[in-house]
């Protein structure tokens, strides 16, 4: 059984903000992924514009599937 909710941290412990469907004693593993901040998306933002000057599209493409038709592998012994 797994499910997702959504929990607050006050005073270095978790309180769930919705109801957790849950026998009393059970144990549980917690994995914890943190929401974006407005720091995230100020680094994101500031990384906008990497490429600078023209860029041909056309060209840009044709050197990417190029690049996948090389093979890197050696060839394999039967």
């Amino acid at each position: 059984m797994s499910s997702t909710i959504r929990a607050k941290v006050r005073h270095g412990i978790l309180e769930p903000l919705e109801k957790i469907d849950l026998p009393e004693g059970k144990e549980v593993i917690i994995t914890i992924f943190g929401t974006p901040s407005n720091l995230d998306f100020d680094a994101f933002s500031r990384s906008a514009g990497g490429w600078k000057g023209p860029v041909n599209v056309e060209s840009l493409l044709h050197n990417i599937y190029a690049d996948r038709l090389v093979s890197t592998r050696p060839e394999p012994r039967l």
